[in-house]
């Protein structure tokens, strides 16, 4: 095949091949019999030699992380006996991972501002989780919390650009009013926990609101942390961190009823932070679906969402479904549904502990009855658009927010209010 022909025949896999008929055109059959996408023909890399071999870098990428087999992906048959050094496994590695930086002592954080509320009171505080670094955070305590009477805790975190103050619900900084936006309404994580009696902290997203910079964009900065041997997701995380052993050590809070809450790209320090810290985080609310994000990328052609997404190594070790079982069975809230086989695989997880109803699961609105998931338990397809991929994980991204009618009541259960 010459090299013209070669070019043409990538991405356009269709009957003529054994690769079409296994990926493009079973993937578009599935999706038009369900009227959830066009009727047009997947679009993948494919060699085009007999050795199977890509003259193509993104081919041969692709078709290696599709034969990729992380080392420590949990395994439906651990037994129970073998699952808590399976779990440490786990931790070390994703310790290792994050980079965080050896530091001198640093400051303790200082408070610098405090509002009364109705029925709470509004702190603004800052962190200094290493030299040249400030992290504002506001913590929302409700009336009556003392060290006579400590209240659980949750540590919010938000999507992708939202900011603390959206979560405690008031008005972002230089700005005299909230937005008029149902969504906003909802969003208001901190602010409805401490109206539920917790105490609830609120943080920013690296990069974003009070984090930004009006010289180099978020995408910059999570390049060049991957050149210093850090990255984004992991400054993220060991800024949290900081925050989290903080709270741990207020005396108006249980120690023994503390959470992480993330919405979005604010998800996974939350899950990142109680594979850490198991001794602080006793329950996790996780506001967005089951993701496995390496069968993402594959089911996307390698397209993934953002320089910020990634930690590097992460896929020759586990992938976040991985870390979630690691959390069994520690109780475990998903708010947006996901993956029937991913769903499935956490499940197996606390199952092996006996506390399958330590985690709970809610789809969205739109795909809350089972028979309005119809590719449940289908083979993800290979080269569809993000769209599609939305359709296999029951995905409703106009609706994807934060959860306060399944979050807060759920997590009052856990901790017993």
């Amino acid at each position: 095949m010459n090299h013209m022909r070669r070019r043409d025949f990538l991405g356009c896999v269709g009957a003529g091949t054994a690769l079409g008929a296994a990926t493009g055109w079973t993937s578009t059959r599935a999706l038009s019999a369900a009227g959830l996408g066009p009727s047009i023909e997947a679009q993948t890399f494919a060699s085009g030699r007999d050795d199977g071999r890509f003259v193509e870098t993104a081919g041969f990428l692709h078709k290696y992380l599709q034969e990729l087999k992380p080392k420590l992906a949990f395994r439906p048959d651990l037994s129970l006996p073998q699952f808590p050094a399976w779990r440490q496994a786990v931790r070390e590695k994703l310790l290792e991972m994050m980079r965080f930086p050896e530091v001198p002592p640093q400051p303790e954080p200082q408070r610098v501002d405090v509002q009364a509320r109705d029925g709470y009171r509004l702190e603004r505080w800052e962190a200094y989780p290493e030299p040249y670094s400030v992290v504002p955070y506001c913590v929302l305590i409700p009336d009556g919390a003392s060290q006579q009477s400590p209240l659980p805790a949750v540590i919010c975190f938000p999507g992708s650009t939202k900011s603390k103050e959206s979560l405690a619900g008031e008005p972002e900084l230089g700005q005299q009013a909230p937005p008029d936006d149902p969504k906003w309404s909802d969003n208001r994580m901190a602010y409805h926990y401490v109206r539920r009696g917790m105490v609830a902290v609120a943080m920013d997203n690296p990069a974003t609101n009070e984090l930004a910079s009006p010289l180099r964009p978020r995408s910059s900065l999570s390049v060049c942390a991957i050149w210093t041997g850090r990255c984004y997701e992991a400054i993220s995380v060991f800024q949290k961190a900081c925050v989290l052993r903080w709270l741990a050590n207020q005396n108006y809070v249980d120690p023994k009823r503390i959470a992480t809450s993330g919405h979005s790209l604010g998800a996974k320090p939350a899950d990142i932070l109680a594979v850490l810290y198991p001794d602080v985080v006793h329950a996790v609310v996780h506001n967005d679906f089951v993701c496995n994000w390496q069968e993402r990328a594959v089911a996307q052609n390698l397209d993934v969402p953002g320089a910020h997404q990634i930690v590097p190594g992460l896929f020759e070790w586990f992938d976040y479904t991985d870390l979630e079982a690691s959390l069994a069975p520690r109780p475990l809230l998903f708010t947006e549904g996901g993956r029937a086989n991913q769903i499935a695989k956490i499940r197996r997880a606390y199952a092996i502990h006996g506390a399958a109803e330590a985690v709970q699961v809610y789809h969205y609105e739109k795909h809350r009855d089972p028979d309005s998931r119809p590719l449940d338990g289908m083979e993800m397809p290979i080269g569809i658009t993000m769209e599609q991929y939305f359709a296999y994980a029951n995905v409703d991204a106009a609706q994807h927010r934060f959860r306060p009618t399944r979050a807060v009541p759920w997590l009052a259960k856990v901790f017993g209010i």
